[in-house]
Order: structure tokens, then sequence, then C-alpha cells
């Protein structure tokens, strides 16, 4: 059975996180939210609550086939880990699926080469996604090589269908 990672942080954007969590788990995918520690409570942006199963610093990037980086304003906690920020590099070194939605590219600017890629994501971060070396276009979905990414919950659908052809 393949694995997928879903990061989780506070502040998450909750569309972003549990649409994809519940459609890899109907796909047949076991699928982890990994925090910076494990067994916590994280508050999306309006309050409602998921737990953690792993922290990051007790996943190996070799047990996954996958990440998703929800947005909301998570992935600036995300990038503020050391942890989070290894295991989502070591995720792209491997060149396995990353699957950043909205402002998940925050945590990609942090952990992966981007020189030279093409990526979406909230308009906000277009800038930040230029500052990195990539390219930025405004479309539903974005695939660059091993990268996934889509702008806002109305491209859920098209991400997570990408996300799941990329494990099939």
């Amino acid at each position: 059975m393949k694995k997928v990672a879903i990061l989780v942080a506070n502040l998450f954007d909750e569309k972003e996180l549990i649409y994809p969590y519940y459609r890899l788990l109907e796909a047949g995918f076991k699928v982890d939210l990994v925090g910076a520690e494990a067994h916590v409570t994280y508050k999306s942006k309006v309050g409602l609550p998921m737990k953690s199963d792993k922290a990051a610093k007790d996943v190996d990037a070799k047990d996954y086939d996958a990440l998703v980086i929800p947005g909301g304003f998570s992935p600036d906690y995300m990038r503020r880990d050391a942890e989070t920020v290894s295991f989502a590099r070591s995720m792209d070194k491997q060149n396995k699926p990353i699957a950043a939605i909205c402002h998940g590219p925050w945590l990609m600017i942090s952990s992966c080469d981007l020189k030279g890629k093409t990526l979406t994501g909230f308009p906000s971060v277009q800038v930040d996604i230029e500052n990195a070396g990539a390219t930025y276009i405004d479309e539903a979905l974005v695939k660059d090589g091993n990268l996934i990414t889509s702008r806002t919950p109305n491209d859920l659908p098209v991400f997570v269908k990408a996300i799941i052809d990329a494990l099939s």
C-alpha cells in the first residue's frame, strides 16, 4: 500500500487538508498527518482541529510515496520547522511527488530547488515563487517534474486527481 504524508500546522486551510486527506484514503492510500510534533492538535483558519499522527523528526522520506502541502497560513509555520523542511527536501531529492496548493509553495521555496521550474499557487505567492527562480503561471494545475501545484480550493478536484495519477 502506498503511503502519503500530508503536512499539518496551525492555520491550515481546512478544505485544502481535509479534501485531499479523505480522497486519498478513499483511493486506497495510507495517509499520515505529519506535524512539527506528533499527536498534537493543530487548528485550521476557522478553528477546526486536526491531530498529527507523526512528527516530522520521526518520519523518513524513504517510507512515503508522496507529500501534500495544504495552504492557508500553515506553510509559513511549516517552513520555520527545520525537521519539516528537511523531510520535504528529502522527498524532493528522492524525486517523489510533492503537491502544494495555495500558499504551499512557501515550503517548496524553503526545501526544493525551484530554479527553472514552473509552478502556480495563490496569487500573493507569485513574487516568492519568482524570487526562488521559478516561473509562475496562473492555472488551476501545474505539473513540473515531481512538483504538482494548484491555486485555491476551487482547484482541489484537478489537484487531487493529479496526486492520485502520480501515485498510480
